[in-house]
Formats: C-alpha cells, sequence, structure tokens
C-alpha cells in the first residue's frame, strides 16, 4: 500500500466546500456565520487582529511559552531565575543522554527568562518608560529566545514520540513579527496540520476498507477527523468552544473504544487485536497533532509504514 502524502489533495477534500476553482490564500469569506480564512485548501476559523499591539505582542509570548511545556517532555519547565544552575548542569554533564535532558532544561530555562523579561518591558513601556530595541533588556530577551529555539530542537513531544521543534520558535516569531504576520503565519500551519490530519484519516480508511470485522469503522475516523480539524482551528477563549471541544472528546472516545467483529480462528483474532491496536494509535496520533497545531511528520511515516506492514499481513493471510 502506498503511505498517504501528509499533504491531500485540496480539489477532492470537503474542507474547501466550494468545486472547481480554488479561492486564493489570504480570502476571507463568512461560512455558515463563521469568518474564515483560506490556506492550502482549507477553510479555518479565522480571528481577528486585535488593535492593540503591544498588549497582544505580550499576550502571545506568554501563552505559547505555556503552550511550549503544555506539549512537551516532562520536568522542564526550569523557572527562568534558576537559568545559571541549569546552564552549569549542561555545561559540565559528559553523558549524552543525560546532556540531551539537561538541553532540554536549559531551554526551558531560557524560555521562561525571555518571556519573564518581555513583560518587564511591557510593563515598563506602559508606565511611559522607553525600552528601544538596543537596550540591553530587549537585547538580552531576544538572547534567550533564540538560544532556547536552538537548544529546543533536543527536546522531544510528550509522547516521547519526537520534537516539535516549531513550537519553541513561536515567541521568538511574536518577538520579530508584526502580530498580524504571526497571524497569518498561524493560519498557514494550522492549514499544515489539517492536512496531517486527512492524511492519517485517509490512511486508517485505505488499511481497513477490506478488513474482515471493521465495518462501522469509516464512519467513526471521518466524524473523529472532522472534530479533530475543528478542534485545531479554535482558540480556547472562543465560546464555540464548548461546541467543539465536547464533540472532540466523544468521537475520539467512539473511535478509540471502537470493537471489530470477532468470528472465526484464534488467527483471525490475532489480526483484530493488532488492528484494533493500530487504530487506537491512529486516533491518539490524530490527537496529538490536534492539541499541537502542528504536523507531526516523523511520527506520521511511522505509522503509515506500520498500517502497510498490517495491511500486507492481513492480505497474505487472506491469499494463504
Amino acid at each position: 500500500m502506498p503511505m498517504p502524502s501528509l499533504m491531500s489533495d485540496p480539489q477532492t477534500s470537503t474542507r474547501c466546500g466550494f468545486a472547481d476553482t480554488l479561492p486564493s490564500n489570504g480570502m476571507v469569506k463568512d461560512i455558515d456565520g463563521k469568518s474564515c480564512v483560506f490556506y492550502d485548501g482549507y477553510w479555518i476559523r479565522r480571528y481577528e487582529v486585535p488593535k492593540d499591539e503591544a498588549a497582544a505582542r505580550r499576550e502571545l509570548i506568554d501563552q505559547l511559552t505555556k503552550r511550549v511545556f503544555h506539549h512537551t517532555e516532562a520536568g522542564i519547565n526550569t523557572p527562568g531565575y534558576n537559568l545559571a544552575e541549569a546552564r552549569h548542569a549542561y555545561e559540565t554533564e559528559t553523558d549524552r543522554d543525560h546532556k540531551r535532558v539537561n538541553a532540554a532544561m536549559l531551554a526551558g530555562a531560557l524560555l521562561n527568562r525571555g518571556s519573564d523579561i518581555f513583560t518587564m518591558i511591557f510593563e515598563l513601556n506602559r508606565r511611559g518608560i522607553e525600552i528601544t530595541q538596543s537596550n540591553e533588556l530587549m537585547l538580552e530577551c531576544e538572547s534567550c529566545f533564540l538560544e532556547a529555539f536552538d537548544l529546543g530542537k533536543q527536546v522531544k513531544h510528550y509522547s516521547g514520540e519526537e520534537g516539535l521543534d516549531e513550537l519553541w520558535g513561536e515567541p521568538l516569531k511574536v518577538f520579530y513579527m508584526p502580530v498580524a504576520e504571526f497571524y497569518e503565519s498561524r493560519y498557514i500551519k494550522i492549514a499544515q496540520t489539517m492536512a496531517a490530519i486527512d492524511a492519517i484519516g485517509a490512511c486508517l480508511l485505505d488499511t481497513f476498507e477490506v478488513v474482515p470485522g471493521f465495518a462501522g469503522l469509516a464512519a467513526r475516523v471521518s466524524a473523529y477527523t472532522r472534530a479533530a480539524k475543528l478542534e485545531s482551528e479554535t482558540i480556547k477563549t472562543d465560546p464555540a468552544i464548548f461546541r467543539v471541544w465536547p464533540d472532540f472528546v466523544v468521537t475520539g472516545d467512539n473511535l478509540w473504544d471502537f470493537e471489530p467483529e470477532r468470528r472465526g480462528s484464534d488467527d483471525n483474532h490475532a489480526i483484530l487485536e493488532q488492528g484494533s491496536k493500530l487504530v487506537r494509535e491512529g486516533k491518539r496520533l490524530i490527537e496529538w497533532i490536534a492539541f499541537a497545531r502542528v504536523p507531526m511528520p516523523k511520527t506520521t511515516e511511522n505509522f503509515f509504514r506500520r498500517c502497510a506492514n498490517f495491511k500486507s499481513a492481513v492480505e497474505a493471510d487472506r491469499a494463504a
């Protein structure tokens, strides 16, 4: 079975909802009462750019800093005031594996320090004390974000599957970019996230299409991928989350709880067990990607490979 692409075909996806020609990237349209913006084949829930640029930048950096720690391995949310200790531990560690963890802890300290400094700069500016780009505080803030981004490449997702170094770069983006440009960059990333979710769903549908006992799975996969894409585009402060989140949880539980029809030989039961495990792996992967709002290409390709191997084994068993 050829492994699905992480970017599914915009022309055939139900995500667009318009036939023949695709809109241009950045086009805004109201769809069923929801303001949407179009990027790379997807209509994505659109949010107005805040008018107070300085306040928005400070809030974004704070939120994105917290988001990094929410999606990465445990124990690395080092307070900024422990930066010196974290750096000393990293620089003196000689064991390779331990040093990677120390790098993650140092990255956490740097990210927190940068966020703390930026908050102080914001408060000083609000009090009429101008902090220019060449000010030592601003330069120190920039340095912390840059080094955190570099070290963040060694940090793993909380699943342990792979890193999400893109998340470490987002506070740095907000530091440099106009807020409107940052919003645009997030829409592009959400479109890539939705494409990854669609590709995983397509892989599950293709894998189990002809596997005996898995009738009924397709509807659950389709429902969950649809809910996951809505979850990935919706911020937690949007009242829509009270409709989006319950649907995401319920459809995910339904997919996780799917039980294939069991009949026939013990060998058939073994195949059903393997298939059920693969379905749950797919559900979990979609969940991780929807939460992080970035693709996980390494983990996804590994999942595609396991699906291909499973389908080949099923076909060989049926041909025997």
